[in-house]
């Protein structure tokens, strides 16, 4: 999966909690999302010259809010993990362990995976 495709793939998922998101998606939305706040931020460092609320960076946060999340708890079905594992980025020390799930190879047989999922019907 090349960078084009992940966002392509990503935005058009943007509210699919469910399935899986390999690495390459999961990291290359990561740095599309990093590249689009960076450049919201410029665009509102340039214009607001520090009068005021930053306008460009909030409507870009909105904007990539929702389908960071679904890559998320995506990438974290994919090593075999419940999307609710989501929620130890809001402790301190869970930002470390949700990375070290983020970097990990996928898990093939995991119980979110569709081939398991398919396997279990009867």
């Amino acid at each position: 999966m090349n960078f084009l495709e992940a966002i392509s793939t990503c935005l058009k998922k943007y509210t699919t909690f469910e399935g899986r998101a390999g690495r390459p998606e999961f990291w290359y939305w990561t740095l599309f999302s990093w590249l689009l706040s960076v450049i919201g931020s410029t665009i509102d460092a340039a214009i607001m010259n520090d009068a005021g609320v930053a306008v460009v960076s909030n409507v870009v946060i909105l904007a990539i809010a929702l389908p960071s999340l679904a890559v998320s708890i995506r990438r974290l079905h994919d090593v075999g993990r419940s999307g609710w594992w989501f929620l130890l980025a809001f402790t301190g020390i869970g930002i470390f362990v949700l990375l070290y799930w983020y970097i990990r190879p996928g898990n093939q047989q995991s119980e979110f995976s569709e081939q398991t999922a398919q396997q279990s019907m009867p």
